[in-house]
């Protein structure tokens, strides 16, 4: 690590030259390419799969993507007036490039209408499946269309995950907010205008250059939108922090007279070491995800894995040639009355802080403290069992939105279930019965509010029947009748080995939400294994990395008991911006866990290296908890609590549901993980184990190898 500082230092034209020209350049080839995000959450070999194949194969005009044109008339939508404008809407929506048909209302025999005349919809399919690239082309002139309808006394709105996808607004300030809020965490800290820009730059200049990259891989990977939203809201916390570790340690060599580049040597040397670690470890943990064996899991793991890998690099490349280059000048532009790097030696008598009397505190009373932490994190964990995978529907988009108020005219002129309709494909030569006797079998099904008669694909050989739930997609009496209709009504016809299947978007998400729950221990037991593995090598012990893993999966459990209970309970849910409860996405518990593993190995890593270094240096376990904690939590609440203002303005600001659950999720674990954790849990247990807690079997000792995240020869400095 030193050679490779040494090195950067010394080049430190060359490595801001580069660093410039690669941004620029991703910049420019992403613009010129332009976005292409997909998803599709189908999984290989699961009922949806094979409903959407049969489409595929034999009715292709049907297995597009499709949306719904809901208009209200307070004349009735038979009026003529109406009539006349709908009409030419929908023949402009059927001139669309790659729009294969309209069923429109007016046509004989689609009952599309309400029962009180007023309330419409027509149905707009698309030949493939729709992604970020076919927007504008594909859906926006739809929504010109049906907006060009509008006038007084009819209303028109449009739903469905083209339009959805075509109309977000992404707020966004959500980074701009969470950039200011850190600035100005980093400047109260550093009192430098110099100081706090270091990690700033650093941190955007890796974010903007990873956001191009994910922009190109998203046509060679299919990568859902939230990856981009996600990778930026997580390099943002890790690429300010990372930086923040070196910074403080840079100012620190300052402060105890080294001259500035060795000032930099010795910061990548020592906590270069830990944000290396920290780092690979989140990478390590997000590429875990593709042993799920999920595709759609991939796009988001390669663009988050790739953010932290492009910020943990600029953190040991481009900021060691800034802050060689700013040298002495690190405190310009300062705070009248803070003192600068150079003040006061770091290791001066006088050098205590509040957290070496808390941590004194802590050592006094480990079993109440130790207790009460506990409690608070179970007590929290609770709404926990509770969960509730599955997906949110436009019920939750907010009020203004054409999604949420098209779903709301479905939803009152037919019923919610009409928001989320279930797609029975069928082949037409089943021996055990026609598509006619199974729509009927079909309407019969309790949850089921009316089941439209057989389709029959160009070729003859499937059908299509559509069936309506009385409840709306993401309810779970909806994912019920799923599973009704596969074992009870459709189970006699693939039991004669021919094909009935069921598609939708509540039979693909309890297929996914099926396929995670079986895969989540086995993911789980991965990524606790190796943690532990890489615990043990780093400091010596048995006991540490079991308390380690105990806490992260105590503290995980206790960020998903908060999402339960904000986003299906509905606790504050209206300070997020949120108009309904809401499941939570299939997808959070697989990618939380990777995430959250290894942030929470950052602050273990950075806490427990320097308890580990003073017992080495003492002998003494309780003095080794104080100095440890004293000279290391004000630097980990610092770095929390700008994680945590990332990523509550992307929770508060952003309009897409899925980054506001990540964003009160990652929040709730970094606060969580800092302030109760790592600043009063941890150091109570290490006061109760006291020297048990570096016991290690000497044969154990032998075969485990040794990473040392500190050089040995520093450690004396430090």
């Amino acid at each position: 690590m030193r050679k490779f500082a040494n090195w950067t230092t010394h080049h430190r034209k060359t490595v801001l030259i580069t660093w410039i020209a690669v941004f620029l350049a991703g910049a420019f080839l992403a613009s010129s390419l332009g976005a292409d995000f997909k998803e599709d959450f189908t999984l290989p070999k699961s009922d949806s799969r094979s409903a959407i194949d049969l489409l595929d194969a034999n009715f292709p005009s049907q297995a597009g993507s499709t949306a719904q044109i809901v208009f209200f008339a307070e004349d009735g939508v038979a009026d003529p007036v109406v009539k006349e404008r709908m009409q030419k809407a929908f023949a402009e929506m059927a001139k669309v490039k790659g729009v294969t048909g309209v069923e429109s209302p007016y046509v004989k025999g689609v009952s599309t209408v309400s029962p009180d005349g007023k309330i419409a919809f027509a149905t707009v399919t698309w030949a493939d499946q729709i992604g970020q690239s076919q927007l504008e082309k594909q859906v926006d002139p739809v929504i010109d269309a049906y907006e060009k309808a509008r006038q007084p006394g009819l209303e028109v709105q449009g739903g469905g995950a083209p339009i959805q996808a075509a109309t977000a607004q992404e707020g966004d300030y959500a980074e701009l907010v969470g950039i200011v809020a850190a600035m100005i965490v980093l400047l109260i800290m550093f009192g430098s205008v110099v100081a706090m820009g270091m990690p700033i730059i650093t941190a955007l200049i890796a974010v903007g250059t990873a956001s191009s990259l994910i922009v190109i891989a998203s046509h060679a990977v299919p990568t859902a939108q939230f990856s981009t939203f996600l990778s930026v809201m997580i390099g943002l916390g890790v690429g300010i922090d990372y930086s923040l570790f070196i910074v403080t340690r840079f100012r620190q060599g300052l402060r105890d007279g080294l001259e500035p580049i060795e000032a930099v040597l010795h910061a990548v040397d020592t906590a270069g070491r830990a944000v290396l670690f920290a780092g690979i470890t989140v990478v390590i943990a997000l590429l875990g995800l593709f042993a799920i064996g999920v595709e759609f899991l991939y796009g988001p793991a390669i663009a988050a894995s790739l953010t932290v890998l492009i910020t943990m690099t600029a953190a040991l490349t481009l900021l060691p040639a800034l802050l060689a280059s700013v040298g002495r000048k690190i405190d310009r532009l300062r705070i009248p009355g803070r003192a600068s790097a150079s003040a006061s030696p770091s290791n001066a008598p006088s050098h205590e802080t509040r957290w070496h009397h808390w941590a004194r505190f802590v050592q006094r009373r480990p079993w109440p403290v130790a207790l009460i932490a506990t409690a608070i994190l179970i007590v929290l964990a609770i709404p926990a069992f509770s969960l509730q995978l599955g997906v949110a529907d436009s019920g939750t988009d907010p009020k203004d939105s054409t999604t949420r108020k098209a779903y709301d005219l479905l939803a009152k002129g037919f019923g919610p279930g009409f928001n989320g309709p279930l797609t029975i494909v069928v082949a037409t030569n089943d021996k055990n019965g026609t598509p006619g006797e199974l729509q009927k079998e079909v309407t019969a099904t309790k949850g089921v509010a009316a089941a439209s008669p057989p389709v029959p694909s160009p070729n003859g050989k499937v059908a299509i029947i559509t069936a309506f739930p009385t409840t709306s997609p993401q309810s779970e009496k909806t994912k019920e009748l799923v599973g009704t209709l596969r074992d009870d009504v459709l189970v006699k016809y693939n039991d004669a080995g021919q094909a009935a299947h069921i598609a939708g978007v509540t039979a693909v998400f309890d297929d996914f939400s099926t396929l995670i729950a079986e895969k989540l221990p086995v993911f789980f037991a991965a990524v606790i294994l190796l943690s532990a593995l890489l615990l043990t090598a780093v400091f010596r012990s048995i006991l540490i990395p079991l308390k380690a893993v105990f806490m992260n999966l105590i503290g995980i459990f206790a960020a998903f008991g908060v999402t339960v209970a904000i986003f299906q309970w509905g606790w504050g849910l209206n300070l997020l911006g949120v108009s309904g409860t809401a499941p939570i996405m299939a997808f959070l518990p697989v990618m939380l866990f990777a995430i959250v593993f290894g942030l929470s190995m950052d602050y273990e890593v950075f806490l427990m290296s320097r308890v580990h270094e003073e017992w080495e240096k003492s002998g003494d376990a309780e003095h080794a908890v104080v100095e440890g904690l004293g000279s290391t939590a004000g630097v980990i609440t610092a770095a929390a609590v700008i994680m945590i203002s990332l990523f509550t303005s992307f929770a508060v600001l952003s309009s897409d549901l899925t980054t506001k659950l990540f964003g009160v999720a990652l929040a709730t674990t970094i606060f969580l993980d800092a302030f109760l954790i790592r600043s009063a849990l941890v150091p109570a247990v290490m006061a109760i184990m006291g020297e048990k807690a570096w016991w290690m079997p000497k044969w154990l000792d032998r075969i485990i190898p040794t990473l040392n995240v500190e050089p040995p020869e520093e450690q004396a400095k430090q």
